[in-house]
C-alpha cells in the first residue's frame, strides 16, 4: 500500500472520529479536556497583582461594576448583582457548548471548594436553555451556583467572548476582568481574592 494510500485511510479514519464525537454531542467535552492541557502551562491566566491597604483614591481610580445586573438561580429565585456590596464576587459567563469554559470548570470548582465561603461566585451561563446548564453541572458532579439572565446583560459585561471572568471587590470595583480560559485555582489566584477582603 502507497503512503498516498496510508494517509487516506488516516485522514479518513481521524473524520469518522471527529464525525461521530460531533453527532454524540461529546466534541465540546473532548475539546475541553484536550485544552486543560494549555491551562496546566498558566500561560493564559490573569495577570493579578495582590493588593495592600488601598486607601481611598487608590480604591476611587476602579471603575464601579454594574450592579443592575438581575440574575436567576437554579430554584427559581431573583438575585441582583448590587444585593451583593460589601462582598467579593467571582462572576464567569460560560456556556456548555464553548469547549474553554468546559475546559477551566474543574479550576473554578477547585477555587470554589476552597473559597466558596469567602468569596460569592456567580457562574452565569449562555446556554439558551437554562435547563442544558443545570444537567451539565449535576453530570458532572460540579455543586457550584449557576444563574441564568432574568434582564439583559448591562453592557459592562458584554465582551463578545466566553468565557470571560470578572472580579468585583467588597466596595462594588470591578477590580479584574479576564477574557478567554484560565487556571483560577492558583496560589497567585487566592492570594489575590484573598487580599480584596
Amino acid at each position: 500500500m502507497s503512503n498516498k494510500a496510508k494517509d487516506w485511510i488516516f485522514y479518513g479514519l481521524l473524520a469518522l472520529v471527529a464525525l461521530g464525537l460531533y453527532a454524540s454531542g461529546k466534541h465540546t467535552e473532548v475539546i475541553g479536556f484536550a485544552q486543560r492541557g494549555l491551562l496546566a502551562t498558566g500561560v493564559l491566566n490573569p495577570s493579578v497583582e495582590t493588593r495592600k491597604n488601598e486607601g481611598k483614591e487608590e480604591l476611587a481610580a476602579y471603575t464601579k461594576a454594574d450592579g443592575n445586573l438581575l440574575l436567576r438561580d437554579t430554584s427559581g429565585k431573583l438575585l441582583a448583582l448590587e444585593e451583593l456590596q460589601g462582598k467579593t464576587v467571582f462572576l464567569n459567563l460560560w456556556a456548555t457548548w464553548c469547549p474553554p469554559c468546559i475546559a477551566e470548570m474543574p479550576s473554578i470548582a477547585g477555587l470554589y471548594e476552597e473559597m466558596g465561603d469567602e468569596v460569592v461566585f456567580i457562574l452565569l451561563s449562555q446556554d439558551r436553555n437554562f435547563r442544558t446548564a443545570i444537567d451539565f453541572m449535576d453530570r458532572k458532579g460540579y455543586e457550584m451556583p449557576i444563574y441564568e439572565l432574568a434582564a439583559p446583560l448591562p453592557e459592562q459585561y458584554q465582551t463578545g467572548s466566553i468565557p470571560s471572568t470578572f472580579v468585583i471587590d467588597k466596595h462594588g470595583n470591578l477590580v479584574m476582568q479576564h477574557r478567554g480560559m484560565a487556571d483560577y485555582n492558583t496560589e497567585d489566584f487566592k492570594n489575590f481574592l484573598k487580599s480584596l477582603e
